[in-house]
Order: structure tokens, then sequence, then C-alpha cells
């Protein structure tokens, strides 16, 4: 690592190409985290209900066929998926990243809200059916309110992992922050320099990340006394 290798780096041409590749990475994580949080949510109201109702055949079964691609996507490869979407779909590979990471990540945030709602004590679940509220009802009005606060922490520690895990989409070819910075040290045979400079930027997009959860958890938490 030298001093002149850091220098070309951090050269006006250099770094737009980095900020270029940043905006491609946060575009991908932005897109990823939206729709993993609601197939998420969905995936684990399915595996949930078919949890709280077994002796209904349709939640049962459900539950179970949620279960099944629960198990199965989480204990594959990421960057697996993301070629199988790629080659057999013959998609543009921006496209095919997002929907890999997608389905992974899907897996991974319905395990994190099936885990928020079965930390709601049973006796909301006792009072809300004596008052007349329906399934429905006490999960969007009781349930899944305070299971959100309990869920704060680990979805935020997932948001950055997908932040951290784009990288993954060089592999496919898009030009993303790691993906950009490849271009730089190839050209200039710089590859510590350019990879600390990386770093440094995925550093920075995590910890401000961090600190905004913290903050929005003190929110709430606040907020529920």
């Amino acid at each position: 690592m030298s001093f002149q290798g850091l220098l070309i780096v951090l050269k006006p041409e250099n770094l737009r190409a980095l900020l270029m590749g940043l905006g491609v990475t946060l575009k991908m994580a932005v897109t990823v985290i939206i729709l993993s949080f609601v197939f998420g949510t969905l995936l684990a109201i399915i595996r949930f209900s078919g949890d709280r109702h077994p002796d209904r055949a349709v939640a049962r079964w459900s539950g179970r066929l949620a279960f099944t691609y629960i198990e199965l996507i989480r204990n594959l490869p990421m960057l697996l998926l993301m070629l199988a979407v790629y080659l057999i779909g013959r998609m543009p590979a921006l496209r095919a990243a997002i929907i890999g990471m997608t389905v992974f990540t899907t897996a991974i945030m319905a395990e994190i809200v099936r885990g928020g709602l079965n930390s709601v004590d049973k006796g909301q679940w006792e009072a809300a059916v004596s008052q007349g509220f329906s399934y429905r009802q006490i999960l969007q009005l009781i349930v899944l309110p305070q299971a959100l606060r309990s869920m704060i922490p680990p979805i935020v520690s997932q948001f950055i992992t997908v932040v951290k895990d784009t990288a993954f989409a060089w592999g496919l070819g898009v030009f993303e922050l790691t993906g950009s910075g490849s271009l730089i040290y190839t050209k200039y045979a710089n590859p510590m320099e350019t990879l600390l400079v990386i770093a440094l930027i995925y550093f920075v997009v995590s910890y401000l990340m961090s600190r905004v959860a913290f903050r929005l958890e003190r929110r709430l938490a606040v907020g529920s006394y």
C-alpha cells in the first residue's frame, strides 16, 4: 500500500466512479429492503397463522408451504440464487441480482417477523378474542404494532447486511460499489488502496443506518410508555 496509490483513488474521476457505483448499491439495497420486508411479513403471517390454527386445513397447509420455502431458501447461498435467476431467467444482471437477493432476504425477514409475532404474550390474544376481535383485527391492530418494536434491531441489522451483500452482484457483472472499484484497481494496479476506500464507504453507510435505527428504537421505546 502506498500514499500515491491512495491519491489515485481520490482523483475526481475515480471518486465519481465510486459514487456512481454507490448509487447502484443503494438503489439495489433499497429495492431489496422494501420488497423483502413486504413479502417477508406476508410469509411470516402465513407461517404464523398455520401454527396458530392447526385445525384449519388451508392455514395448516399454507403454513407448511411457507415453512418449506423459508428453510429451503435461507440455507442456500445467495449468490447461487442470483446466478440461477440470471441464467435461467435470461434477464439483465441488475434485475436478476435484485430478484435473487429479494428471494433470499424474504426468507430471512420472514423468520425475524415470525419471531416478533411469537414474542407477543398470548394473553393479548385471549383478551382480544374475549372482546370479539377477529383474527385479522388482532394481527393488524394489536400484535403487529407491538411486534414491530421488538423487531427493529434485527431488521436493521438485516438491512445493513443487504447493503453489504450487494457486492455479490459484481459476480453477475453489475458495477455497483465493489464492481466500480475493481475497474479502478485493474487500471491503476492499486487494489489495496482502492479496497480501503471502498471499505470506508461501506462502513460510513452502515454506521449511519445503525445510528438512525438506534434513535428510532429509543423514540418508539419512549412512546410506548
